[in-house]
């Protein structure tokens, strides 16, 4: 899990307003941290089968989330992936 601390670093760094908690942009920050996290524990354990379902649910819901802001507002989008280093 994240902690507070980072969370708000990142809601702050990706937020369109100050008072901005749960624009796309910062739901998919959030979500690619714990999916990268999750990926740098994956390497270690490999046998953590458990987690990876859990691993997926996470995948899917960035996924959903940068459809939504591709079909909404496809500059923010570009943006988003390029701030975040994803391959889209």
């Amino acid at each position: 899990m994240l902690e507070r601390q980072n969370k708000t670093e990142i809601m702050q760094k990706f937020a369109r307003n100050p008072k901005d908690v749960g624009s796309p942009e910062v739901q998919v920050a959030i979500l690619t941290k714990r999916i990268r996290e999750l990926t740098d524990h994956f390497s270690r354990h490999p046998k953590d089968t458990n987690s990876k379902r859990g691993f997926m649910v996470l995948i899917g819901k960035r996924r959903k989330l940068l459809a939504y802001l591709k079909r909404k507002d496809y500059g923010r989008y570009r943006s988003l992936i390029a701030e975040l280093g994803l391959r889209k």
